[in-house]
């Protein structure tokens, strides 16, 4: 292996890199766009409440024989479901030119004629990002990708340099494993995004995926690659004016934040 070779494994893999990691916690998405996905349960509490004390309130008492009261058949029946409260758009950005192909071959499941798309930037080492795929993703896959009304794209939007080497192991996987390895990464985030051998818990985890110590090495000493998902990342920053993560763009329209399945089906319907 050449000097610069191991150079480059040294910077995205060294425990300095740790250090990195804590500015994704800043990096990620503020706490106050996350309030959208915390509004529908206040709401249906609430709902719940009011209905409990209309029926306690208007039912006929159990010792006569009188049949309950019509208004509490009508109360009980119509009660309308807790409304979802969308997020707020942040803008909106060209389709086409969001569309247009990068430095990377675009990593998307899903029909890609169906009616709305979603592209999402993520970090790899950014916790809202591993709550939104370890808690939405995959309901939402099923819900809308699988029946073609939705196609998913992934961008790499890496925040610190362990990020970057998550990012690239996904490219490098074998073909058709780029999702799977995305998720794995992201269920397993606290082990590899914090260790103190960056390397070592990578390399266990790539051999998972079918990797050999020479092709994770391999992977990781691609020099354009790395500069491949650094030109992802920054024209996500200067074309489309992503600042945090997890950014959504929902057919053009752009969301920052992570979100509940609730508040992404809303979203989605929305767009139908």
């Amino acid at each position: 292996m050449s000097a610069s070779a191991m150079n480059l494994t040294k910077r995205l893999l060294s425990g300095a890199a740790i250090a990195t990691v804590a500015l994704v916690l800043a990096a990620c998405s503020d706490e106050k766009k996350e309030t959208a996905s915390t509004a529908a349960p206040t709401e249906a509490s609430e709902t719940a409440t009011d209905a409990t004390t209309t029926a306690s309130t208007t039912s006929t008492p159990a010792t006569t024989e009188a049949k309950p009261a019509a208004g509490t058949e009508v109360a009980q029946s119509t009660a309308a479901p807790a409304k979802v409260e969308l997020p707020s758009s942040e803008g909106s950005v060209d389709v086409a030119k969001l569309m247009e192909p990068g430095a990377l071959p675009e990593m998307s499941i899903g029909d890609a004629n169906a009616p709305v798309t979603i592209v999402e930037y993520m970090s790899m080492t950014c916790p809202h990002c591993a709550a939104f795929h370890n808690n939405t993703f995959e309901a939402i896959k099923m819900k809308y990708v699988d029946s073609g009304k939705v196609r998913f794209v992934l961008r790499e939007f890496p925040f610190d340099p362990r990020a970057a080497a998550a990012f690239m192991l996904a490219r490098c996987a074998p073909e058709g494993q780029y999702f799977p390895m995305i998720s794995m990464l992201f269920k397993q985030q606290q082990q590899w995004a914090t260790a103190q051998n960056g390397r070592d818990a990578l390399l266990q985890m790539s051999k998972l995926a079918g990797f050999t110590q020479e092709s994770f090495e391999a992977c990781l000493t691609n020099q354009k690659l790395l500069d491949d998902v650094n030109a992802v990342m920054q024209r996500g920053a200067k074309d489309f004016g992503v600042q945090s993560t997890p950014t959504f763009f929902v057919n053009g329209e752009h969301y920052s934040g992570d979100m509940s399945v609730d508040v992404m089906s809303a979203l989605i319907d929305s767009k139908l």
